[in-house]
């Protein structure tokens, strides 16, 4: 644990790989795809952001608090339950939930322009190359260990994953997982899928895990466990890298702030109370008639509140 007056606490650096960067805690990355889309702010129950596609086949939700982080479905209309589900953990990085939200906007906007069938309701292929081949292609590699029924390929280093069971059935089982770290609470990031989770979706996820781009962090968000397995290059000593920036979505603490200022700015243009209007009124009157007497007209604008008038009223 850092103290908390270490200086190089909150410190900017540039964390890669990627996948073992861990969440900034605030889900922006993941968000920012779908920044456009219609938000739902959620102050009772574990969800506490809903993110929706227009006509609401797309669920993405945020529990901030929970393990599970993300919650992300699809259905055939707004009420019918989800037609599979994919589900990050809390160390999983923003950057590979990006992944999985911009490949269903994409898929969004095709079927919204075309009358081709809708890319993220189709079944998952049965080859389990198509999830893998971003993987494969980066030069991941097949453990020939994996349980029988399952396949498991692994990243060069050994600390990430994809793990395909294909043993089982039904359409709420999971059959996809992608894994970075060693086991534990604070240093394994999990990504699962269910069983009708379109290929295409996984293998999107996945691409993000080849990405040799670092991430930005603050140095206390990596695990002290995770360290020795990662390169951590200052932010300020570093080169800037154009695909480190991601575009700002808002956060739930980002919506109440706003509310916050909005209602103090609307406080600090809205009138007077009576007793104020009365002052500016009889001040004005007298300003007039003192300047008419010297044969100058009062200007619109001479009348002020005193310095002694009461502080208006902020909005809640």
């Amino acid at each position: 644990m850092y103290a908390p007056d270490d200086p190089t606490r909150y410190q900017e650096v540039l964390v890669s790989p990627m996948y073992l960067a861990g969440s900034n805690g605030t889900g922006e990355a993941g968000f920012a795809p779908v920044a456009h889309w219609p938000h739902q702010y959620l102050d009772e129950g574990p969800c506490q952001l809903l993110v929706t596609s227009p006509d609401q086949r797309i669920r993405i939700g945020w529990f901030g608090d929970d393990f599970e982080l993300w919650k992300i479905g699809a259905a055939e209309d707004a009420f019918s339950a989800p037609r599979w589900t994919a589900t990050f953990n809390h160390v999983t990085p923003a950057e590979m939930v990006a992944g999985l939200t911009a490949a269903l906007v994409q898929d969004y906007d095709e079927a919204i322009a075309s009358d081709t069938p809708v890319r993220f309701l189709t079944g998952p292929t049965v080859p389990w190359r198509d999830t893998a081949r971003p993987l494969t292609d980066a030069g991941w590699n097949l453990d020939g260990a994996a349980e029988i029924g399952t396949v498991e390929i692994i990243a060069p280093d050994d600390q990430a994953g994809i793990l395909i069971d294909r043993r089982g059935y039904g359409s709420d089982r999971t059959t996809v997982e992608l894994w970075a770290g060693p086991p534990g609470w604070g240093t394994r990031a999990e990504a699962t899928f269910t069983a009708r989770t379109p290929s295409h979706l996984i293998a999107a996820t996945a691409a993000v895990m080849t990405k040799s781009t670092p991430v930005v962090r603050e140095r206390h968000q990596v695990d002290r466990r995770m360290q020795h397995l990662v390169t951590m290059t200052p932010v300020a000593s570093a080169t800037p890298i154009a695909e480190v920036q991601v575009p700002r979505a808002p956060t739930p603490l980002d919506v109440r702030r706003t509310a916050v200022t909005e209602a103090v700015h609307r406080a600090a243009r809205a009138p007077r109370t009576a007793a104020d209007l009365r002052v500016m009124a009889a001040q004005s009157r007298s300003t007039g008639a003192a300047q008419k007497r010297m044969g100058h007209p009062a200007p619109a604008t001479s009348a002020r509140l005193p310095a002694s008038s009461p502080t208006p009223r902020r909005g809640r």
